[in-house]
């Protein structure tokens, strides 16, 4: 049975050369073989294995078999039985080069039956790393200022909260700064004032009650006094200051937002056509903006960071000399004095009198652990990152950096803003946990915010969707940021993806205007010149490409898109 079938055996592997999709290596067999070689009681497949690291190691990847339901015959040959299979490798890079091998077996059904195994044959070869030349200029995030005006004499305390649509209720799961809220008020900070400001989003579910922005400023207050009553020694309720605000159907708020979103001019100005000359009611305008083919974008991203309320606290506190803080806030590590010897702000600042990363983290540990500040979270999220930066150790390096990805995530849920949401999305991108960045980018996007920050987190969500496989996603990230050198390149690479050379190389030639005498662009346009098979247009952009940077010549060795060129003069002269 095992000889029948290998005779006449045809395999094919859709793409012939194996390539990375995102995180994955997708491909197809397609095997066919006589339908002679059927024996009740038999079947005949093929094992894949993945050989890698110099034939060292080796991933099962699946089989295919000719059993009964795992097979159909040949329209063409009715003699032939045809098997269609998908398969998945999970890539990581030392896993290119490789190959992909399959093992004839004929088996007895039976239990415990006997097994034949053929000899292994390579049916493709292994993986062509061209999705993954993403561009993203990363780099480390900055320190929040700790200047030593924040201790002199307290300051103003701010806390975003968001509602449910059409609900006034307080949301206490994490994001809501509830916990944060608490924590302020266990501190214990001389509190003079508080502010309560709430609005509504222009939504039907929203506008139906029209006390709906008052029922949040009430329902945060009467939280706020509650508390007060139960956790404050220092503050009562009638020697607090309560001011409130309720926003009820304010078009100027949503424009605020519109504006501060990643809508190009022209769409902005087509809401505020809608909004400035159409005749009717609220709830009438609200309904025009369904016609927008950009709807979807603000129903996701600007109705939800509408349904807003928010706190302000203003507190004092005594002021002291950098000498004493230092002190006092080694003893509070050290758990020899109390943390409220010291207020947050001078605790944290304490922390910019030692140049020590280790000092610093014990520092911010302590604050955490005393005050629960988003400022504290997000400092210690920058010495993690930054030891990070120092490991050597892979896995070492990799637990700090998710370990400062929580933090960043932690002082953007206490302070929601696009900019804490972009940082706790780059450390998540930064440490590999992409769905976890994705979700950070998109709440960085529906809190809105200047122009400059929004571009970049559209462009680095860009990045990262062609990183999982998602180029459609990352075209229209892409058309919400600007005309930078990452989107540029990012923008070529989905075109080459989804194969389109030509504009691919027309969009990669615009990059080099951008940025004169970059190798990678040089080198991409050397692997679509391979791709049509133009050896002297590859050898012209390789040459470049390795002058300005002598890495792409060991790349484009093992660079399985010149596979074909391997003994070509121009190739080879191009290394050189």
């Amino acid at each position: 049975m095992l000889k029948v079938a290998g005779e006449g055996q045809q395999v094919a592997v859709q793409p012939a050369v194996l390539e990375t999709n995102g995180e994955n290596v997708l491909f197809e067999v397609k095997a066919r073989v006589p339908a002679k070689h059927l024996k009740k009681g038999y079947a005949y497949g093929l094992n894949l294995r993945y050989h890698y690291d110099n034939g060292l190691r080796e991933d099962t990847v699946g089989r295919i078999g000719f059993a009964s339901g795992d097979y159909v015959y040949d329209e063409d040959r009715k003699d032939q039985l045809v098997a269609t299979k998908q398969f998945n490798i999970t890539f990581v890079p030392r896993k290119n080069p490789g190959q992909l091998m399959a093992t004839p077996e004929a088996r007895q059904l039976k239990p415990n039956g006997k097994r034949r195994q053929g000899k292994p044959f390579l049916i493709a070869r292994g993986i062509v790393t061209t999705s993954r030349l993403v561009v993203r200029q990363d780099s480390l995030i900055p320190y929040l200022p700790e200047p030593p005006a924040n201790l002199a004499g307290g300051g103003i305390r701010v806390l975003p909260f968001f509602f449910d649509t059409g609900e006034s209720k307080i949301r206490n799961y994490l994001g809501t700064n509830v916990a944060a809220l608490e924590e302020f008020i266990e501190a214990n900070q001389k509190t003079e004032l508080v502010m309560v400001v709430a609005a509504n989003s222009p939504e039907p579910q929203e506008t139906k009650n029209p006390r709906l922005a008052e029922q949040r400023t009430q329902a945060l207050v009467k939280y706020f006094k509650n508390r007060l009553d139960v956790s404050s020694y220092l503050n009562s309720v009638s020697a607090v200051r309560f001011e409130t605000k309720a926003y009820r159907n304010r078009w100027d708020l949503f424009m605020q937002k519109v504006q501060e979103s990643a809508l190009q001019p022209a769409q902005v100005d087509s809401i505020i056509t809608i909004l400035n000359e159409s005749k009717g009611t609220f709830a009438e305008r609200e309904q025009q903006l369904h016609r927008l083919s950009y709807f979807d974008y603000l129903e996701q991203y600007i109705y939800p960071v509408m349904r807003f309320g928010t706190v302000a606290v203003k507190y004092s506190a005594p002021q002291r000399y950098e000498s004493e803080i230092y002190l006092l806030s080694k003893k509070i590590v050290e758990k020899q004095m109390e943390a409220d010897a010291l207020t947050p702000e001078e605790l944290r600042y304490s922390a910019t009198l030692t140049p020590l990363l280790a000092e610093k983290q014990r520092i911010y540990e302590t604050a955490i652990a005393t005050t629960g500040r988003w400022e504290a979270y997000h400092n210690l999220g920058v010495v993690l990152a930054a030891r990070a930066e120092k490991e050597v150790n892979l896995r070492v390096k990799r637990a700090y950096q998710r370990r400062a990805a929580t933090n960043f995530t932690l002082a953007a849920h206490r302070n929601p803003t696009a900019l804490t949401f972009y940082r706790a999305a780059t450390a998540y991108h930064r440490a590999g946990d992409k769905l976890e960045a994705l979700q950070s980018y998109d709440y960085a996007i529906k809190l809105g915010g200047p122009r400059a920050i929004l571009n970049q987190v559209f462009a680095d969500k860009a990045a990262l969707e062609i990183e999982i496989g998602q180029p459609e996603d990352a075209l229209r990230s892409i058309s919400f940021s600007d005309r930078s050198y990452q989107n540029t390149m990012n923008r070529a690479l989905v075109y080459l993806l989804k194969n389109n050379p030509d504009g691919a190389a027309a969009i990669y030639q615009e990059a080099l205007t951008l940025k004169p005498n970059d190798a990678l662009a040089y080198y991409c346009l050397a692997i679509i010149a391979a791709r049509q098979q133009d050896p002297a247009t590859v050898g012209l952009h390789l040459r470049r490409a390795v002058q300005l940077d002598r890495s792409f010549a060991q790349r484009a060795v093992e660079d399985l898109e010149f596979r074909d060129l391997a003994a070509n003069k121009a190739f080879v002269e191009a290394l050189k």
